[in-house]
């Protein structure tokens, strides 16, 4: 009998404690990263590099084009030797055409790296002001909704895109309001 007591009380006590639910929410980084001066200063600089090094590429292709055309028009006076010697410096040329393309706009290559050197301080910051916002107010997991993970519904008195960006100290711009859906620019559905 007093073995069911004891384990009568434990079942009690266990239902009258308070169960703590989870809580969640999510925020969109690539919003968060729009609202961001740095960003927007940092992608300007990205764009201005790669402009810079694509019309030099493009310089170096209308030089190996040209010195082509004047090897086309000059072939008939040229001898063997010489047109193997203007051919071997075409190719050349291309393959160091290659190359700059590759250094530079490749995997892992000058651009990527200077990417990496720009965005991802500001990428810490947004995690760091996640963190901090999440410790702050109690929850347990934020979702990204930019990311790969995909939200099928997102509820927008969840998203904390805003919040955290007054976390970091950024100021908001005004823009569209926000909605409740992952995808905004779907129509709605006749009922």
């Amino acid at each position: 009998m007093r073995k069911s007591w004891i384990y009568g009380m434990l079942f009690i006590l266990l239902l009258a404690a308070p169960a703590k639910a989870q809580r969640f929410a999510y925020i969109d980084s690539e919003y968060i990263l729009g609202e961001m001066p740095e960003y927007k200063a940092a992608q300007n600089e990205l764009d201005v590099l790669a402009e810079q090094w694509s019309k030099e590429l493009a310089d170096k292709r209308k030089e190996v084009e040209r010195l082509y055309r004047a090897l086309k028009a000059e072939q008939v006076l040229l001898t063997e030797s010489m047109k193997k010697e203007r051919e071997a410096e075409i190719k050349k040329k291309e393959q160091e055409i290659d190359e700059m393309q590759r250094k530079r706009f490749g995997f892992e290559g000058e651009l990527f790296q200077k990417q990496k050197e720009l965005i991802k301080p500001i990428q810490d910051k947004i995690y760091d002001g996640v963190q901090k916002y999440a410790r702050d107010k109690g929850y347990d997991i934020i979702f990204d909704r930019s990311g790969e993970f995909t939200m099928l519904y997102a509820n927008s008195r969840l998203d904390k895109s805003d919040e955290v960006l007054e976390t970091m100290g950024v100021a908001r711009k005004v823009s569209k309001p926000r909605t409740d859906s992952n995808r905004t620019d779907r129509p709605e559905k006749n009922k």
